[in-house]
């Protein structure tokens, strides 16, 4: 296994990199539970202060690797219900609950359940050799793993629904055309654009932006006094941080802040 997620952390920035190359990092439910672990060993160390997802190959995830699972005919009513619960949306749910801003660096063709794990992400980087796909709809299935929820969010129902029942490629310039990528490079510069993303908001204001994704998250699925009133409470408990203080300590004396994450 430490060999199919490989795992460091640099200058405050925790990189998570699938690596199975050979299977276009389709994941498997043990690499799934570890990029699961890692994401939310990133919210409690403080010394994480930004995520980068990437992956190995020409491949950034192909999708769910479903060998080991059981077979059709050993499927009761409400296992397959269960298996996506546990399974799919408990790793994209553990992007978007990450406290610390994760960065995905698309570095080939995302997919399924791969295409959800990038655009689950809070910035998406992709090289000009990445595809994003739709691939539910060419098995007979549904969109899983909160394709559903994210893609109408990210582009609009309109074109989220013609990208899920066409279930064609969209490359990675089109992607950002559409909203779904920040920005697209040559493959050879996704690592550095990543790398330089990343170390500069691992030197920002760590639990603003922790409270900011919260609530941009937040505002999407709620209405508009709740989001004023959890926007107050967030502004009061990140005014209570050391970084805040050097903020406004910064402003004051006219320099450039320096911040903890604290």
């Amino acid at each position: 296994m430490s060999q199919e997620i490989l795992h460091r952390t640099e200058n405050g920035v925790s990189w998570i990199t699938l690596n199975r190359p050979e299977a276009m990092n389709a994941v498997t439910r043990d690499q799934r539970e570890r990029v699961i672990t890692l994401l939310g060993a990133a919210s409690a160390d403080p010394g994480v202060r930004a995520v980068v997802l990437t992956a190995t190959g020409k491949g950034f995830c192909a999708g769910a690797d479903l060998r080991g699972a059981p077979a059709a005919g050993e499927h009761v009513a409400g296992d397959v219900a269960r298996m996506i619960r546990l399974g799919a949306q408990r790793l994209i749910t553990a992007v978007l609950d990450c406290e610390k801003p994760v960065i995905a660096a698309v570095n080939g063709t995302a997919a399924g359940i791969g295409a959800h794990l990038a655009l689950a992400c809070d910035l998406v980087i992709a090289a000009e050799p990445a595809r994003f796909i739709e691939v539910f709809v060419r098995r007979g299935l549904v969109p899983d793993g909160g394709g559903a929820y994210l893609l109408p969010r990210l582009i609009g129902p309109q074109k989220a629904k013609e990208l899920m029942f066409f279930g064609d490629a969209v490359p990675a310039a089109e992607a950002e055309r559409l909203g779904l990528v920040n920005k697209v490079v040559p493959a050879g510069e996704l690592e550095k654009t990543a790398r330089a993303w990343a170390e500069r908001l691992a030197q920002g204001p760590t639990r603003a932006l922790a409270l900011t994704k919260q609530l941009v998250n937040a505002s999407l699925d709620g209405d508009r006094a709740a989001a004023l009133a959890a926007e107050a409470t967030a502004q009061e408990i990140t005014m209570t941080t050391a970084d805040a203080n050097e903020g406004v300590a910064s402003f004051v004396e006219r320099r450039t802040p320096t911040y903890r994450g604290r």
